[in-house]
C-alpha cells in the first residue's frame, strides 16, 4: 500500500494535517493537496486538479469551505470526473451529520463509480482548542446557539484514525461511518469540563441565532454568515443528538471522551496564557 500515492485535500486543515502526518509516519506516499503544495491543489481552481491528481490512487476529499456554498455540488461532481479520468481508485469523503447539502455531496461520491467511503462527523472537540471558539474559551465563555442542545462531540484524532484506515485498509468500500464521541454533551457541561481541565472558570453563554449570525458577519462577511448560520439552524434542532458507531466499526475501539480530550489539550498548553 505504501507505493500507492494518496492525495490529502485540505492538507493544512484540522483533519487533513493529522491525516497527512499519520500516513507519512506509516510510510505511505502521502501528498499534500493545498494551495501552497507543489503541484498546488485549489478547490476554487479546477485547472489545478488534473496535475495534482495525476498518478494518485486514493483521495481524502475534504471540501472547502462547505457543501452548502453556491456551486459546491457542481464543483464536486466535476472533481470526481477528473479524478476518474486520472485513474484514481478510491475516494474517502468527510461530511457533516444531518446536513442536507452534505448529503448531496455524499451522493456525488457514491455515484462516481469509484471505490468510496463516507465519513459523517459530529462536532469537533478541537473547535474549542484550535478553532473558532478558542478565543472565547480563553475569555471564559462558550457562546453558542441551540439552548439545551446535546451533541456527541468527537476528538479529531479519532476521526483522523478512521480516515487513514478507510484510505489504506480493506473492507471499507461503500461504507458510511457515523463518527461521534461516546456520549451526548450539552454546552453547559462542555464548559464545566473545560473549566476543570483549564483550572479556571469557563461558562456557557447561550446566544440567539441572530447574535450568532452577527458575530460571524463581523469577522467573515455576510455570505459566510448566512450559510453557516443556516447550517447551524438546520443541525442544531436535535437531529444529531444520538451516538454513532462509526469509530468502533472502522477501527475497532471506542472513541475518546471529551474529558480526556480536554485534559490532554490543557496538558499540551492549548489554553496556556501568554506570559
Amino acid at each position: 500500500m505504501t507505493s500507492k500515492p494518496i492525495l490529502i485535500t485540505g492538507a493544512t486543515g484540522k483533519t487533513g494535517s493529522r491525516v497527512l502526518a499519520r500516513l507519512t509516519a506509516a510510510g505511505h506516499d502521502a501528498r499534500s493537496g493545498s494551495r501552497t503544495a507543489q503541484p498546488p491543489f485549489n478547490w476554487d481552481d479546477p485547472d489545478t486538479w488534473q496535475k495534482a491528481l495525476s498518478g494518485i490512487w486514493a483521495v481524502y476529499v475534504n471540501y472547502h469551505p462547505d457543501y452548502a456554498f453556491p456551486g459546491a455540488i457542481e464543483n464536486l461532481t466535476r472533481f470526481t470526473h477528473v479524478a476518474a479520468s486520472c485513474g484514481v481508485q478510491r475516494l474517502v469523503i468527510l461530511t457533516g451529520r444531518g446536513e442536507h447539502h452534505a448529503q448531496l455531496g455524499e451522493k456525488v461520491i457514491a455515484n462516481s463509480g469509484l471505490d468510496h467511503t463516507i465519513i459523517r462527523s459530529a462536532w469537533f472537540a478541537q473547535n474549542f482548542s484550535e478553532g473558532s471558539l478558542w478565543e472565547p474559551v480563553m475569555e471564559g465563555v462558550v457562546p453558542m446557539p441551540g439552548g439545551d442542545l446535546e451533541e456527541p462531540i468527537i476528538d479529531i484524532d479519532d476521526l483522523a484514525d478512521v480516515i487513514v484506515t478507510a484510505l489504506t485498509g480493506t473492507g471499507h468500500s461503500g461504507q458510511t461511518y457515523e463518527c461521534t464521541g461516546p456520549r451526548l454533551l450539552g454546552f453547559a457541561e462542555v464548559a464545566d469540563i473545560l473549566s476543570g481541565a483549564m483550572g479556571r472558570r469557563v461558562d456557557y453563554l447561550p446566544i440567539s441565532f441572530d447574535d450568532f449570525h452577527a458575530a460571524l458577519e463581523a469577522t467573515s462577511g455576510t455570505v459566510f454568515a448566512d450559510i453557516v448560520t443556516e447550517i447551524a439552524r438546520e443541525t442544531f434542532d436535535g437531529r444529531n443528538a444520538k451516538i454513532g458507531d462509526g469509530v468502533m466499526r472502522a477501527i475497532g475501539r471506542a472513541p475518546r471522551d471529551f474529558t480526556e480530550f480536554a485534559q490532554a489539550a490543557a496538558t499540551a498548553g492549548k489554553w496556556a496564557k501568554a506570559a
